[in-house]
């Protein structure tokens, strides 16, 4: 059996933790490691031993997925970069038409990257089950048993109440709440987890047969692939003709061969403030926090802090999210709505609706610290044997201060080494680089002046990590 790992998604309505660039998988919001990992960790444990995933992931984050995965000693079989988000039909026939590429007619298990399940040999027992229908030739969707009416999932309908496995009657939208009490108070009716089971070819004649449109314009993107370091492009031009659809409604919904299982084993998609809150141990009060939290006269509260010291008196049922650039106060049962704020920020272009203060890179890490309209401040840190690209701006020049470690700095046709308490200035319109030759992380004060400090002011002359796209050659 392969894992495919949907990791797409951006994950706005835990803003201002997760960010279009650093969304919510990659997080660790509900244990030391990141949903991403813990998901890969829980594999291990229901497959009983290494596991060596399928994952298909938007291309800016394909770093966070590499460097996540090596921390775990994890070795994909394959990372498919999307250029663009065209829902999960065109991702999972990717992951298809992949896996039998590789000549492995394998079961695949495809499941979202940031979902929170607790009872694992509930889960384990639950996969055996799937697997049994699935070598038969069946396509298996997981059900969650619903605990309170919800109306921020799809739902599964059933014919015979139970917890046996047996054939989908329908696929229902979203609800209200009231419909929502009337599918918990049926007893037909189960949450749709979005995680699957089929074999790889039973998928693709599923897929020809519902979506010849998905898997022709997918598989172009795969004719087309470019492999770059660990990771493969599907063809950005062919994958964008693909249609933006859920592979419930290109093949579930519309197939005669889908089984689901009924899963009752702590499941959470961890999808807004109030599940985080959920799964959360709580006080006797029924609050959660995390960070350098004080409350006082506070109920049912969730409070995330990162930064600094967030104290809360005399709230009920309210979430609030500290980050370095951010904090967000909101109502629990307006949780949902967190992602309206998102869109607000994107159309007054924000960029604390993409980016956090602190940008992940592959060579490290930079902190803007300070910035107005002629400056900007910045911590850099650079790992162990990594380097920066070889780069030239137009309108900005920069000075270099070294805190710790060693640097090798390129400016024009010198080269220095420079070490703790050493500096460097680089003018408008020289081609420079830097590198960290030594065995211990480089840390430095990076001060930018000039009449535009944009991230888009550079050309790159040559990159180790085959970085493409102005946002990501950060931050010198």
């Amino acid at each position: 059996m392969i894992p495919v790992i949907l990791s797409g998604g951006s994950g706005s309505r835990l803003w201002p933790l997760s960010r279009a660039l650093h969304p919510k998988q990659f997080l660790n919001i509900t244990a030391e490691q990141s949903l991403f990992q813990t998901t890969l960790k829980r594999l291990e444990h229901v497959m009983d031993g290494a596991v060596s995933p399928i994952i298909v992931s938007n291309e800016d984050h394909r770093f966070l997925i590499a460097e996540q995965c090596r921390a775990l000693g994890i070795k994909p079989s394959a990372i498919l970069l999307e250029s663009i988000g065209r829902n999960t039909a065109p991702a999972i026939t990717a992951a298809t038409l992949t896996a039998l590429a590789l000549q492995q007619d394998e079961l695949l298990l495809v499941l979202p990257a940031d979902h929170d399940i607790s009872d694992l040999a509930t889960l384990k027992a639950a996969l055996q089950q799937g697997i049994r229908e699935a070598e038969n030739g069946r396509i298996v969707t997981f059900g969650i048993t619903p605990n309170k009416p919800e109306t921020g999932y799809g739902y599964i309908r059933v014919e015979e109440k139970g917890t046996h496995t047996q054939a989908v009657a329908e696929f229902v939208e979203k609800p209200d709440i009231e419909t929502a009490q009337q599918y918990l108070d049926d007893g037909r009716y189960l949450w749709n987890s979005g995680i699957f089971l089929f074999k790889a070819s039973t998928m693709l004649i599923q897929l020809r047969k519902y979506a010849p449109d998905v898997l022709s314009a997918v598989d172009t993107a795969l004719t087309g692939v470019s492999t770059d370091l660990d990771f493969q492009r599907l063809a950005p031009e062919a994958f964008a003709k693909a249609p933006d659809i859920s592979i419930d409604y290109a093949v579930m919904e519309k197939s005669d061969i889908v089984t689901v299982v009924p899963l009752d084993a702590g499941w959470n998609d961890v999808g807004s403030w109030s599940a985080v809150w959920e799964i959360a141990e709580k006080d006797d009060y029924g609050n959660a926090s995390r960070g350098d939290v004080i409350l006082e006269a506070t109920a049912d509260t969730y409070v995330h802090a990162e930064h600094r010291l967030v104290s809360v008196l005399g709230l009920k049922d309210v979430v609030v999210v500290e980050t370095a650039d951010a904090v967000m106060v909101a109502a629990k049962d307006k949780a949902q709505d967190v992602k309206k704020l998102v869109d607000t920020l994107k159309k007054n272009y924000r960029s604390e609706a993409t980016r956090h203060r602190k940008v992940y890179r592959p060579w490290g890490a930079y902190d803007s610290i300070d910035v107005n309209d002629r400056y900007q401040v910045k911590r850099i840190t650079v790992a162990p044997g990594q380097k920066l690209s070889v780069q030239m701006h137009h309108h900005r020049a920069e000075h270099w201060i070294i805190v710790t470690g060693t640097a090798k700095v390129t400016i024009g046709d010198d080269e220095l080494l420079l070490t703790e308490n050493q500096s460097t200035y680089i003018p408008i319109g020289v081609v420079h680089a830097l590198e960290n030759p030594g065995k211990i992380p480089l840390e430095m004060i990076e001060v930018q002046s000039g009449s535009y400090l944009g991230e888009d002011d550079i050309v790159r002359f040559s990159d180790r990590y085959g970085r493409v796209t102005p946002l990501e050659v950060t931050p010198s």
